[in-house]
């Protein structure tokens, strides 16, 4: 709990901080219609909804959906295809330029759900980035479980 409470200290810091170069490449994300992440490997598998409401069965934030679960092969699993920090499909892998893609029900994609500061990855409804993400996994040293109510807390 007290992890968590410096964590949107943190956040809240960088938020109040952010740059010109941040805010213009953010701009394009839209803000509403639901994004969904699919993997980046040969199965373009769905991995859920990253801006739904935490109740959404498909969204990433429900901790009791498959695929807020830890359980399931989703981004939440430490030792699954996207959710390691080493494999190259997994958004915790800061050197991949393969973690899961941000689309629409469109198909259009709008960068990368990613800790790869090059990946696009941002929410501009609430000024997180990779960076931003990024920090919260290395404050809690890769936590998956404390990284997603963190990140859930920050984008609800």
């Amino acid at each position: 709990m007290r992890k968590s409470l410096w964590v949107c200290l943190l956040l809240l810091l960088l938020t109040a901080f952010s740059s010109c170069a941040k805010l213009t490449s953010i701009a394009r994300l839209p803000l509403d219609q639901q994004l969904l992440l699919v993997s980046d490997d040969d199965d373009n598998k769905f991995l859920g909804c990253l801006n739904c409401s935490e109740y959404d069965a498909d969204s990433i934030c429900n901790l009791y959906g498959e695929y807020g679960s830890k359980y399931g092969d989703t981004i939440w699993k430490e030792f699954g295809t996207y959710g390691n920090e080493y494999s190259a499909y997994s958004p915790w892998n800061e050197y991949s330029d393969s973690g899961p893609k941000i689309v629409d029900r469109d198909g259009n994609l709008y960068g990368r759900f990613s800790i790869n500061e090059w990946s696009g990855f941002s929410l501009p409804s609430r000024s997180f980035d990779a960076s931003d993400l990024q920090a919260i996994f290395e404050i809690l040293d890769g936590d998956l479980d404390e990284v997603r109510d963190v990140f859930c807390d920050a984008i609800s």
